[in-house]
């Protein structure tokens, strides 16, 4: 049998809560008990947010925690090169498109077609769909505004993609070993047209999320991705990049949140009490580990 790897991938763009403990206490044990491999990302692509001070105190949080994982780190801003082949292989395939619009732009042409009487979608956080108006430009006119300097990300081109997979809908599936939102378990059936031309890249050229975790997934050698609740409607968008990109399928396991007073997920953006925190105020490495269940 294949040795089993897990990975547990956190960003370094603020202090890690009870909420990290808790996912990478799961990793941790599931890997001990499958006789497995964990394995640390640091998901770093967002160079604004992210720091090495950030990435420091991460790994010292984890390391006090009592996490061990194999080898050295995966930093996601020392692999640049394997987003930009995955990304080339997409637009070599006519998948990928300049995306010129602002956010404040594509928000305006929504907002017109809302008021035109038109229904637009939104993907599964929230967000309307990219109108992805310039699927309909030529490649002169592209090649035109790109030498101009016009800044652009790159998309999905989300009609081209599934037409190109050509798969009966119930062949596009994950084998689910948690629950998703609505207790979905076992074979679950993806949904990736729900996120629309989702990014492939920001105007910054660095790799969006979606892409750059399948990438690092097949890379690493992953075959349990273990992760929260909250990123199971993501794995839609995952299983299209790997069947486009012709890349291996983890086993997934979305586990429960951990939740504050409010019944809300724990977040750094709102300064959610931090594990640092904690061992600040005297917790214990076993405190923390009860306090999320374990």
């Amino acid at each position: 049998m294949t040795q089993a790897v897990f990975r547990f991938a956190p960003s370094p763009n603020g202090r890690l809560h009870l909420g990290h403990a808790y996912s990478a206490l799961l990793n941790q044990k599931l890997a001990r008990e499958t006789g497995g491999r964990l394995l640390l990302r640091v998901e770093n692509t967002d160079t604004v947010r992210c720091s090495p001070l950030l990435e420091a105190r991460m790994l010292d949080d984890l390391r006090w925690l009592g996490v061990t994982w194999e080898g050295e780190p995966r930093r996601q801003s020392e692999h640049g090169e394997d987003y930009v082949e995955a990304v080339e292989r997409l637009q070599a395939l006519g998948l990928a498109y300049p995306a010129f619009l602002s956010r404040g732009e594509a928000r305006r042409l929504v907002e017109e077609k809302a008021a035109a009487g038109r229904s637009w979608p939104c993907d599964p956080d929230g967000v309307p769909h990219y109108p992805g108006e310039e699927r309909l430009l030529g490649e002169a006119e592209r090649d035109v505004r790109i030498e101009a300097g016009d800044p652009f990300a790159i998309r999905l081109d989300m009609k081209k993609a599934l037409a190109m997979c050509d798969l009966p809908p119930k062949q596009l599936c994950w084998q689910e070993e948690g629950n998703g939102p609505e207790g979905e378990h076992g074979e679950t059936v993806a949904d990736p047209a729900a996120w629309g031309d989702f990014m492939l890249t920001g105007k910054d050229r660095s790799a969006a999320y979606h892409l750059a975790c399948v990438v690092d997934d097949a890379i690493q050698g992953i075959t349990h991705v273990v992760r929260g609740r909250d990123l199971f409607h993501a794995t839609s968008a995952h299983r299209l990049l790997q069947e486009l990109l012709g890349l291996p399928v983890p086993v997934y396991c979305h586990h429960d949140l951990i939740l504050d007073s409010d019944g809300r997920k724990l977040s750094k953006s709102r300064a959610d009490t931090s594990i640092a925190e904690l061992r600040t105020a005297g917790a214990a490495p076993g405190d923390i580990a009860k306090m999320v269940g374990f």
